[in-house]
């Protein structure tokens, strides 16, 4: 991938399970579920958002989990129970003025090789299905859940240029400094 198609990059849309988390579904006795996410990916998305990046999430599962991570985390733009995630990202980008290839999109399974024919980036983590990793314009060396959306934030920001200028601006707002 050219760094021109890098720097085109303006958003990021992201699938939760085998991404976000390892694709695990802890469900109690009581009903509730449970996921585990990686701090280190979040922190990524922020570093995101302070750059200006628009951060989704489309999920084909419905997870309370889910939603309460995404506000942590300032996302606002949440899809669950999406069966077409081409077209819930694509929609997505025009309500938000975006081309699809302004659009990188991660994910790890058949559901998510519709969006990786159509978007500008696609990433697939270490363990995601055979397929998926074939048709991804970057492979993680992590897994999902486990610092595979910090990675793809690295190589996306390091390759645009945009590591150092990310990392100023995390650093000026855990300091309460102007950016």
């Amino acid at each position: 991938m050219s760094e021109p198609a890098l720097e085109r990059i303006r958003a990021i849309v992201l699938d939760v399970d085998g991404v976000l988390t390892d694709g695990s579904v802890y469900i109690g006795g009581d009903g509730q579920e449970l996921k585990r996410f990686s701090v280190l990916d979040g922190v990524g998305l922020v570093w995101c958002r302070l750059l200006g990046y628009r951060v989704a999430i489309v999920s084909g599962r419905r997870s309370e989990a889910t939603t309460r991570r995404a506000r942590e985390l300032g996302i606002e733009a949440v899809y669950q129970g999406v069966r077409d995630k081409a077209w819930q990202v694509a929609a997505w980008a025009a309500e938000q003025g975006l081309a699809l290839d302004e659009v990188l999109y991660m994910g790890d399974d058949h559901i998510d090789l519709p969006v990786f024919a159509e978007v500008g980036i696609s990433i697939a983590p270490a363990n995601a299905d055979a397929a998926v990793r074939a048709r991804a314009t970057f492979v993680t060396q992590r897994s999902g859940g486990a610092g595979a959306v910090r990675e793809a934030i690295e190589w996306l920001l390091g390759s645009a240029g945009r590591l150092d200028e990310a990392l100023d601006a995390y650093r000026s707002m855990l300091l309460g400094e102007p950016a």
